[in-house]
């Protein structure tokens, strides 16, 4: 495939009557990208603001990282606008480790390797009132949903405790839809569409791997918040997202980066200096994915619906998504199933995996790895090794795995090693106090 040396922001627009933005890019001039956004008809766009334009300056340049990582051109070139030092290092920052698996996958030396040019400075917009201060006045919410129990949790907590809530996801699903109604929430659907150019090119030969999804689901989340008038985006990252998962030329390489609270952080402070006022969290990050579970397994109507399995978004059957929402072949599945068996008997754990995954041959890997007993945690988005073996004490509490494959292992090579269990598994269950919730609502995890 020909090396492409400059990759460039054309240009994006947000066309009302239409209902759709075009975030556009192309390679040299010669290969060119559309990507269409199709936004829902019923619902009412905000009148037009300087701080929707500022929201999608932000969405076109995380959207880029799609097209840049083709052929990873030397040269990088912003024809839509322009980028204060700041802004420019933001973008290497999030290139960069948003694209660590991929360096990784594809045994790239990505040092020095994301150079994003700085213009003028940018003035920036006024604040508008936050939702810091809103929040007891019918501040309006809009949380993403992906049809997993951590963005369930999250829309429970919020309702509980009388917030206005509207869930948000992108392309559609009939697991996602039975959340919603369940739920009793509205439900906003923006359809995205990459450029077919792209395919082309993976198909060329094209280089290809992970990029950071959570990233471009953000800056989207505060597109759609700024164009329908919502007061803040409360996503569902827990703190077990900041870990990473191995070591390469010198920096950690973690799948969930976009996840995690360094990118939270800098993603708040990027949006607030760009203008837009929408507030931006995850509600969860004080929780482990342990402490998440726990309390999804307290909310039984959900159970039909729940799948943290990535393979299940691939291949359901859309006339019958029930019997493919767990593939019982990944680390996902093998992760999940380990937590949910902390908690939950064994015939409630076969009315939601379908079988037992401890006894899975095909997972027995996977355990090894999430146990930490080989190679390293799965590029997934799993837990940390300690609140696996947490969920595995927990679940031999229950006494209802005890012979299982997964288990055995578990009891034979891991617990001997651990000091103290009882101290693991409440260390896994409390509440963190690192992360960037506002005030008004840090009580509803801060004694979950």
């Amino acid at each position: 495939m020909k090396q492409f040396q400059t990759f460039i922001f054309d240009s994006c627009a947000l066309d009302a009557e239409a209902g759709k933005i075009e975030l556009r890019y192309s390679l040299d001039d010669e290969v060119f990208f559309t990507e269409t956004l199709l936004l829902p008809e019923d619902y009412q766009l905000q009148a037009p603001s300087a701080e929707q334009d500022a929201a999608l300056a932000a969405l076109h340049l995380i959207g880029g990282i799609s097209y840049f990582k083709t052929c990873l051109p030397k040269k990088i070139e912003i024809r839509a606008g322009s980028l204060t030092q700041q802004q420019a290092q933001f973008w290497n920052t999030v290139y960069t480790k948003g694209l660590g698996e991929f360096f990784f996958k594809n045994q790239i030396d990505f040092r020095g390797l994301i150079n994003f040019p700085a213009g003028p400075l940018t003035p920036a917009l006024s604040p508008r009132e936050s939702v810091a201060q809103s929040a007891g006045r019918g501040a309006r919410l809009l949380v993403p949903i992906g049809g997993g129990k951590d963005s369930t949790v999250t829309a429970e907590l919020l309702k509980k405790a009388g917030y206005d809530v509207t869930l948000f996801r992108i392309g559609k699903h009939p697991l996602i839809e039975q959340t919603a109604k369940i739920a009793g929430l509205p439900l906003l659907t923006v359809e995205r569409h990459l450029a077919p150019e792209l395919f082309k090119l993976n198909a060329e030969g094209a280089l290809n791997g992970h990029v950071p999804i959570t990233g471009y689901l953000s800056f989207l989340s505060i597109v759609i918040a700024e164009l329908y008038g919502f007061h803040a985006v409360v996503m569902s990252n827990e703190r077990s997202a900041n870990e990473g998962n191995v070591d390469y030329l010198g920096e950690q390489i973690n799948h969930q980066w976009s996840k995690s609270l360094e990118c939270e952080r800098l993603l708040q402070q990027y949006a607030r200096g760009i203008g837009t006022n929408v507030e931006y969290f995850s509600l969860l990050r004080p929780l482990s994915e342990l402490s998440i579970v726990q309390m999804f397994s307290t909310l039984p109507q959900y159970f039909s619906c729940v799948t943290s399995c990535n393979t299940n978004w691939k291949i359901a059957n859309r006339k019958s998504p029930i019997a493919n929402r767990w593939c019982g072949n990944c680390p996902k599945c093998a992760f999940a199933f380990a937590m949910f068996a902390a908690f939950l008997p064994e015939k409630t754990l076969q009315e939601i995996f379908g079988k037992n995954f401890f006894n899975e041959e095909s997972l027995l890997p996977f355990y090894r790895q999430l146990l930490g007993l080989e190679g390293f945690k799965p590029f997934e988005c799993v837990g940390t090794i300690e609140e696996t073996a947490a969920a595995f004490l927990l679940a031999e509490k229950r006494g209802e795995s005890d012979t299982s494959k997964a288990m055995q292992i578990f009891l034979k090579e891991v617990k001997p090693t651990i000091n103290d269990g009882k101290k693991l598994i409440e260390e896994c269950l409390r509440p963190s106090s690192d992360h960037c919730i506002p005030n008004p609502f840090q009580k509803l995890t801060a004694h979950s």
